[in-house]
Protein backbone atom coordinates (compact mmCIF):
# COMPACT_ATOMS: atom_id res chain seq x y z
CA UNK A 1 0.00 0.00 0.00
CA UNK A 2 1.17 3.44 -0.50
CA UNK A 3 2.67 5.59 2.06
CA UNK A 4 -0.29 7.52 4.07
CA UNK A 5 0.17 11.19 3.93
CA UNK A 6 1.62 13.38 6.18
CA UNK A 7 -1.92 15.27 8.02
CA UNK A 8 -1.13 18.59 7.51
CA UNK A 9 -1.98 21.52 5.67
CA UNK A 10 -0.50 24.14 4.07
CA UNK A 11 -1.50 26.76 7.01
CA UNK A 12 0.17 24.47 9.37
CA UNK A 13 2.89 23.62 7.80
CA UNK A 14 4.08 27.84 7.70
CA UNK A 15 2.58 28.34 11.20
CA UNK A 16 5.29 25.60 12.07
CA UNK A 17 8.03 27.54 10.20
CA UNK A 18 6.68 30.90 11.43
CA UNK A 19 7.24 29.48 15.25
CA UNK A 20 10.29 27.39 14.76
CA UNK A 21 13.41 27.87 16.74
CA UNK A 22 15.89 30.71 15.88
CA UNK A 23 19.59 30.83 16.68
CA UNK A 24 19.53 32.75 19.79
CA UNK A 25 21.33 36.16 19.28
CA UNK A 26 24.25 36.28 22.09
CA UNK A 27 25.62 39.65 21.26
CA UNK A 28 23.32 42.06 22.59
CA UNK A 29 23.72 40.34 26.05
CA UNK A 30 27.39 41.11 26.20
CA UNK A 31 26.62 44.98 26.18
CA UNK A 32 25.54 44.82 29.96
CA UNK A 33 28.72 43.55 31.68
CA UNK A 34 30.98 45.22 29.21
CA UNK A 35 29.48 48.68 29.91
CA UNK A 36 29.97 47.70 33.83
CA UNK A 37 33.53 47.02 33.39
CA UNK A 38 34.27 49.74 31.14
CA UNK A 39 32.66 52.06 33.83
CA UNK A 40 34.40 50.60 36.90
CA UNK A 41 37.55 51.83 36.00
CA UNK A 42 36.25 55.47 35.52
CA UNK A 43 33.92 55.28 38.48
CA UNK A 44 37.45 54.52 40.50
CA UNK A 45 35.95 53.78 43.91
CA UNK A 46 34.91 49.75 43.92
CA UNK A 47 32.11 50.50 46.59
CA UNK A 48 30.47 53.49 44.50
CA UNK A 49 30.48 51.64 41.39
CA UNK A 50 28.29 48.98 43.00
CA UNK A 51 26.74 51.36 44.24
CA UNK A 52 25.70 53.17 41.24
CA UNK A 53 25.46 49.76 39.61
CA UNK A 54 22.35 48.39 41.43
CA UNK A 55 20.51 51.78 41.73
CA UNK A 56 21.00 51.64 37.67
CA UNK A 57 19.83 47.96 37.80
CA UNK A 58 16.78 48.65 40.25
CA UNK A 59 16.01 51.84 38.24
CA UNK A 60 16.10 50.05 34.52
CA UNK A 61 13.44 47.30 36.17
CA UNK A 62 11.18 49.77 37.13
CA UNK A 63 11.40 51.08 33.74
CA UNK A 64 11.17 47.66 32.03
CA UNK A 65 8.39 47.00 33.59
CA UNK A 66 6.19 50.41 32.64
CA UNK A 67 7.56 50.01 28.97
CA UNK A 68 7.51 45.89 28.83
CA UNK A 69 3.31 46.67 28.22
CA UNK A 70 3.78 48.99 25.62
CA UNK A 71 6.50 46.94 23.46
CA UNK A 72 3.84 44.36 22.41
CA UNK A 73 0.88 46.51 21.91
CA UNK A 74 3.07 48.17 19.44
CA UNK A 75 4.27 44.71 18.09
CA UNK A 76 1.16 43.15 18.08
CA UNK A 77 -1.36 45.51 17.83
CA UNK A 78 0.67 47.77 15.70
CA UNK A 79 -0.57 51.13 17.83
CA UNK A 80 1.41 54.06 18.86
CA UNK A 81 -0.15 54.47 21.92
CA UNK A 82 1.50 58.23 23.32
CA UNK A 83 -1.18 57.70 26.22
CA UNK A 84 0.99 55.19 27.77
CA UNK A 85 2.18 57.49 30.70
CA UNK A 86 -1.53 58.03 31.82
CA UNK A 87 -1.73 54.15 33.38
CA UNK A 88 1.56 55.10 34.96
CA UNK A 89 0.08 58.28 36.51
CA UNK A 90 -3.09 56.38 37.30
CA UNK A 91 -1.77 53.33 38.87
CA UNK A 92 0.74 55.39 41.39
CA UNK A 93 -2.18 57.64 42.15
CA UNK A 94 -4.84 54.56 42.79
CA UNK A 95 -1.73 53.15 44.80
CA UNK A 96 -2.90 56.27 47.64
CA UNK A 97 -6.04 54.94 47.81
CA UNK A 98 -4.72 51.98 49.67
CA UNK A 99 -1.50 53.06 51.16
CA UNK A 100 -2.53 56.64 53.22
CA UNK A 101 -5.82 55.01 54.95
CA UNK A 102 -3.17 51.57 55.20
CA UNK A 103 -0.57 53.87 57.23
CA UNK A 104 -0.23 52.10 60.30
CA UNK A 105 0.36 49.29 58.27
CA UNK A 106 2.51 50.84 56.36
CA UNK A 107 4.50 52.40 59.12
CA UNK A 108 5.02 49.39 60.83
CA UNK A 109 8.27 47.82 61.90
CA UNK A 110 6.51 44.79 60.14
CA UNK A 111 7.24 43.38 57.19
CA UNK A 112 4.81 41.33 56.57
CA UNK A 113 2.22 44.13 57.40
CA UNK A 114 4.32 46.60 54.83
CA UNK A 115 4.14 43.26 52.33
CA UNK A 116 0.52 43.22 53.02
CA UNK A 117 -0.27 46.90 52.52
CA UNK A 118 1.87 46.58 49.09
CA UNK A 119 0.25 43.69 48.00
CA UNK A 120 -3.36 45.45 48.28
CA UNK A 121 -2.15 48.34 46.50
CA UNK A 122 -0.33 47.12 43.65
CA UNK A 123 -3.36 44.66 43.67
CA UNK A 124 -5.78 47.72 42.98
CA UNK A 125 -3.51 49.80 40.95
CA UNK A 126 -3.52 46.55 38.61
CA UNK A 127 -7.14 46.01 38.40
CA UNK A 128 -8.11 49.93 37.65
CA UNK A 129 -5.66 50.08 35.28
CA UNK A 130 -6.33 46.68 33.40
CA UNK A 131 -9.88 48.02 33.33
CA UNK A 132 -9.22 51.47 31.95
CA UNK A 133 -6.71 49.73 29.21
CA UNK A 134 -10.03 48.03 28.23
CA UNK A 135 -12.30 50.83 27.96
CA UNK A 136 -9.36 52.49 26.04
CA UNK A 137 -9.06 50.19 23.79
CA UNK A 138 -12.42 49.78 23.00
CA UNK A 139 -13.48 53.53 23.08
CA UNK A 140 -10.41 55.33 21.93
CA UNK A 141 -7.71 52.98 19.84
CA UNK A 142 -10.27 50.74 18.20
CA UNK A 143 -11.54 53.06 15.55
CA UNK A 144 -7.87 54.43 14.42
CA UNK A 145 -6.09 51.03 13.59
CA UNK A 146 -4.13 51.08 11.24
CA UNK A 147 -3.90 55.18 11.06
CA UNK A 148 -0.68 56.05 12.71
CA UNK A 149 -0.70 59.92 12.76
CA UNK A 150 -4.57 59.62 14.49
CA UNK A 151 -3.07 57.29 16.55
CA UNK A 152 -0.63 59.67 17.96
CA UNK A 153 -2.80 62.47 18.31
CA UNK A 154 -5.65 60.67 20.05
CA UNK A 155 -3.65 58.62 22.50
CA UNK A 156 -1.98 62.34 23.47
CA UNK A 157 -5.12 63.58 23.54
CA UNK A 158 -6.29 60.92 26.35
CA UNK A 159 -2.93 61.15 28.22
CA UNK A 160 -3.83 64.63 28.62
CA UNK A 161 -7.46 64.59 29.87
CA UNK A 162 -6.23 61.98 32.42
CA UNK A 163 -3.61 64.21 33.68
CA UNK A 164 -6.78 66.33 34.34
CA UNK A 165 -9.57 63.77 35.41
CA UNK A 166 -6.24 62.91 38.04
CA UNK A 167 -6.35 66.89 39.16
CA UNK A 168 -10.00 66.66 39.91
CA UNK A 169 -10.42 63.51 41.75
CA UNK A 170 -6.56 64.14 43.48
CA UNK A 171 -6.61 68.06 43.82
CA UNK A 172 -3.33 69.60 41.68
CA UNK A 173 -1.07 69.68 44.82
CA UNK A 174 1.67 66.66 45.31
CA UNK A 175 0.72 63.82 46.68
CA UNK A 176 2.94 62.05 49.38
CA UNK A 177 3.50 58.06 48.44
CA UNK A 178 4.81 56.68 51.87
CA UNK A 179 7.71 53.62 51.28
CA UNK A 180 6.72 50.33 53.66
CA UNK A 181 9.14 51.42 56.86
CA UNK A 182 10.92 48.26 56.17
CA UNK A 183 11.63 48.83 52.80
CA UNK A 184 13.68 52.01 54.20
CA UNK A 185 17.32 52.03 54.80
CA UNK A 186 20.58 50.68 53.09
CA UNK A 187 22.36 47.42 53.68
CA UNK A 188 25.90 47.35 53.88
CA UNK A 189 27.71 45.38 50.90
CA UNK A 190 31.36 45.31 52.02
CA UNK A 191 32.04 49.15 51.90
CA UNK A 192 29.31 49.91 49.55
CA UNK A 193 25.99 51.30 50.90
CA UNK A 194 23.28 49.43 48.81
CA UNK A 195 18.97 50.95 49.59
CA UNK A 196 16.88 48.01 50.69
CA UNK A 197 14.06 49.42 48.12
CA UNK A 198 16.77 49.15 44.90
CA UNK A 199 17.08 45.10 46.16
CA UNK A 200 13.10 44.72 46.26
CA UNK A 201 12.63 47.01 42.81
CA UNK A 202 15.32 44.44 40.97
CA UNK A 203 13.63 41.09 42.76
CA UNK A 204 10.46 42.40 41.18
CA UNK A 205 11.63 43.53 38.11
CA UNK A 206 13.19 40.01 37.14
CA UNK A 207 9.96 38.13 38.51
CA UNK A 208 8.39 40.16 36.40
CA UNK A 209 10.77 39.43 33.23
CA UNK A 210 10.26 35.83 34.47
CA UNK A 211 6.51 35.23 33.71
CA UNK A 212 6.49 37.73 30.83
CA UNK A 213 9.42 34.80 29.69
CA UNK A 214 7.83 31.33 30.47
CA UNK A 215 4.06 32.71 29.49
CA UNK A 216 5.79 34.05 26.26
CA UNK A 217 7.35 30.65 25.56
CA UNK A 218 6.04 27.28 27.13
CA UNK A 219 2.06 28.54 26.68
CA UNK A 220 -0.18 28.03 23.92
CA UNK A 221 -1.38 32.01 24.16
CA UNK A 222 2.17 32.87 24.17
CA UNK A 223 2.60 30.86 20.75
CA UNK A 224 -0.06 32.77 19.65
CA UNK A 225 1.05 36.19 20.65
CA UNK A 226 4.21 36.09 19.41
CA UNK A 227 3.07 34.75 15.94
CA UNK A 228 0.51 37.17 16.27
CA UNK A 229 3.50 39.64 15.90
CA UNK A 230 5.16 37.88 12.95
CA UNK A 231 2.42 37.78 11.04
CA UNK A 232 -1.36 38.34 12.10
CA UNK A 233 -2.98 37.27 9.00
CA UNK A 234 -1.33 33.33 9.78
CA UNK A 235 -3.13 33.39 12.94
CA UNK A 236 -6.21 34.49 11.62
CA UNK A 237 -5.95 31.72 8.95
CA UNK A 238 -5.51 29.13 11.54
CA UNK A 239 -8.74 29.80 13.26
CA UNK A 240 -8.12 32.36 15.95
CA UNK A 241 -9.63 35.49 16.77
CA UNK A 242 -6.42 37.77 16.85
CA UNK A 243 -9.03 40.70 18.40
CA UNK A 244 -9.28 38.85 21.41
CA UNK A 245 -5.65 38.50 21.66
CA UNK A 246 -5.47 42.21 21.31
CA UNK A 247 -7.85 42.81 23.81
CA UNK A 248 -5.79 40.92 26.36
CA UNK A 249 -2.28 42.37 25.57
CA UNK A 250 -3.78 46.19 26.03
CA UNK A 251 -5.14 44.85 29.15
CA UNK A 252 -2.13 43.49 30.62
CA UNK A 253 0.31 46.20 28.96
CA UNK A 254 -2.08 48.65 31.15
CA UNK A 255 -1.93 46.60 34.38
CA UNK A 256 1.60 46.64 33.55
CA UNK A 257 1.76 50.00 33.48
CA UNK A 258 -0.15 50.34 36.72
CA UNK A 259 2.65 48.12 38.32
CA UNK A 260 5.48 50.14 37.24
CA UNK A 261 3.09 53.20 38.33
CA UNK A 262 3.43 51.59 42.07
CA UNK A 263 7.04 51.25 41.85
CA UNK A 264 8.12 54.74 40.52
CA UNK A 265 5.79 56.62 42.86
CA UNK A 266 7.03 54.75 45.81
CA UNK A 267 10.62 55.52 44.33
CA UNK A 268 9.73 59.22 43.98
CA UNK A 269 7.30 58.81 47.33
CA UNK A 270 5.56 62.46 45.86
CA UNK A 271 3.46 62.19 43.05
CA UNK A 272 2.11 64.54 40.39
CA UNK A 273 0.27 64.06 37.60
CA UNK A 274 2.64 64.34 34.95
CA UNK A 275 4.72 61.44 36.73
CA UNK A 276 3.43 59.32 34.25
CA UNK A 277 3.91 61.86 31.19
CA UNK A 278 7.86 62.54 32.35
CA UNK A 279 8.56 58.71 31.70
CA UNK A 280 6.98 58.21 28.23
CA UNK A 281 9.91 59.64 26.46
CA UNK A 282 11.87 57.44 27.86
CA UNK A 283 10.22 54.56 27.84
CA UNK A 284 10.09 54.97 24.21
CA UNK A 285 13.64 55.30 23.68
CA UNK A 286 13.80 51.93 25.49
CA UNK A 287 11.42 49.71 23.29
CA UNK A 288 12.64 51.66 20.13
CA UNK A 289 16.28 50.63 21.51
CA UNK A 290 15.61 46.91 22.35
CA UNK A 291 13.39 46.41 19.21
CA UNK A 292 10.01 46.91 18.83
CA UNK A 293 8.36 43.68 20.12
CA UNK A 294 10.62 42.33 21.48
CA UNK A 295 10.14 41.53 25.56
CA UNK A 296 13.88 40.53 25.86
CA UNK A 297 14.99 43.44 23.94
CA UNK A 298 13.12 45.92 26.03
CA UNK A 299 14.65 44.04 29.04
CA UNK A 300 17.88 45.06 28.14
CA UNK A 301 17.28 48.07 26.80
CA UNK A 302 15.78 49.27 29.96
CA UNK A 303 19.16 48.31 31.98
CA UNK A 304 21.13 49.77 29.32
CA UNK A 305 19.24 53.28 29.64
CA UNK A 306 19.12 53.47 33.66
CA UNK A 307 22.86 52.34 33.64
CA UNK A 308 24.22 54.54 31.25
CA UNK A 309 21.92 57.26 32.93
CA UNK A 310 23.39 56.64 36.42
CA UNK A 311 27.34 56.01 35.60
CA UNK A 312 26.78 59.37 33.45
CA UNK A 313 25.17 61.32 35.90
CA UNK A 314 28.14 60.47 38.35
CA UNK A 315 30.79 60.74 35.79
CA UNK A 316 29.78 63.97 33.77
CA UNK A 317 26.34 65.36 34.90
CA UNK A 318 25.94 67.25 31.83
CA UNK A 319 26.36 64.55 29.67
CA UNK A 320 23.73 62.64 32.02
CA UNK A 321 21.04 65.04 30.01
CA UNK A 322 21.17 63.77 26.67
CA UNK A 323 22.60 60.13 27.61
CA UNK A 324 19.52 58.68 26.17
CA UNK A 325 19.26 59.93 23.23
CA UNK A 326 23.58 59.03 22.50
CA UNK A 327 22.90 55.29 23.54
CA UNK A 328 19.60 55.37 20.87
CA UNK A 329 21.60 56.96 17.93
CA UNK A 330 24.79 54.38 18.53
CA UNK A 331 22.61 51.21 19.03
CA UNK A 332 20.50 52.28 16.16
CA UNK A 333 23.84 53.04 13.87
CA UNK A 334 24.47 49.26 14.73
CA UNK A 335 21.33 47.57 14.28
CA UNK A 336 18.80 49.68 13.06
CA UNK A 337 16.10 47.64 14.22
CA UNK A 338 17.28 47.81 17.24
CA UNK A 339 18.59 44.69 19.60
CA UNK A 340 15.80 42.07 18.69
CA UNK A 341 13.54 43.30 16.73
CA UNK A 342 10.88 40.97 16.13
CA UNK A 343 8.16 43.33 14.62
CA UNK A 344 8.23 43.70 10.99
CA UNK A 345 6.61 47.38 10.18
Amino acid sequence: MPNAMPNTTPAAADASALLRRVPIDYLPLLILPLLALLALPLVGSFPTWVTLTIAGLAMGMMIFIMASGLTLIFGLMDVLNFGHGAFVSIGAFTATLVLLPMKDWVQADSLLLNLLALGLAVLLAMTVTGLLGWAFERIIIRPVYGLHLKQILITMGGMIVAEQMIHVIWGVEQIPLPMPETFRGVLIVGDAAVEKYRLIAVGIGLAVFAIMFLVLNRTKIGLLIRAGVENGEMVEALGYRIRRLFVGVFIAGSALAGLGGVLWGLYKETLTAAIGSETTVLVFIVIIIGGLGSVGGCFIGALLVALVTNYAGFLAPKVALVSNILLMVAILLWRPQGLYSVAKR
